[in-house]
């Protein structure tokens, strides 16, 4: 095997439990070769041993790790608005299906209650609803 261009070769003294620990998980980074995963934890290290001195290093990491962060959640919430909006559509069909409401009250009732949401900043309960009604 021949040596890559621009590198060189050094002596390295490591503890056998350090390249244990190197050869047990050079794979599971995608490394190569064990030199690869050597370099790149160097690499890391210095980044981290600089990271007050340079600014770019800690948030890359932390805003890597942010947006991760917001897409599960993101993913989350989309899964449980879903689910919500299908109940909403099982109740407003029932709901549809045992009463009789003329367009107009629908419209009127609509526009009552956009008004009412936006007083309530959009925090509205069953209870304000039974309220609302026994008005």
């Amino acid at each position: 095997m021949s040596a890559p261009k621009d590198k060189k070769k050094f002596l390295l003294w490591a503890y056998p439990s350090t390249l244990e620990l190197v050869k047990n998980n050079y794979r599971k980074d995608k490394c190569k070769s064990q030199s690869e995963f050597i370099e790149r934890a160097i690499q890391y290290y210095v980044g981290h041993v600089n990271a007050d001195d340079d600014t770019s290093y800690l948030p890359n990491a932390f805003l890597s790790n942010m947006k991760s962060i917001v897409v599960e959640s993101d993913n989350r919430i989309s899964r449980l608005l879903f689910k919500l909006a299908v109940e909403l559509a099982v109740t407003m069909n029932v709901v549809a299906a045992t009463n009789e409401i003329d367009k107009q009250s629908l419209d009127r009732l609509r526009g009552e209650c956009v008004k009412e949401l936006k007083r309530l900043n959009g925090q509205f309960s069953f209870d304000d609803a039974v309220d609302w009604q026994s008005e």
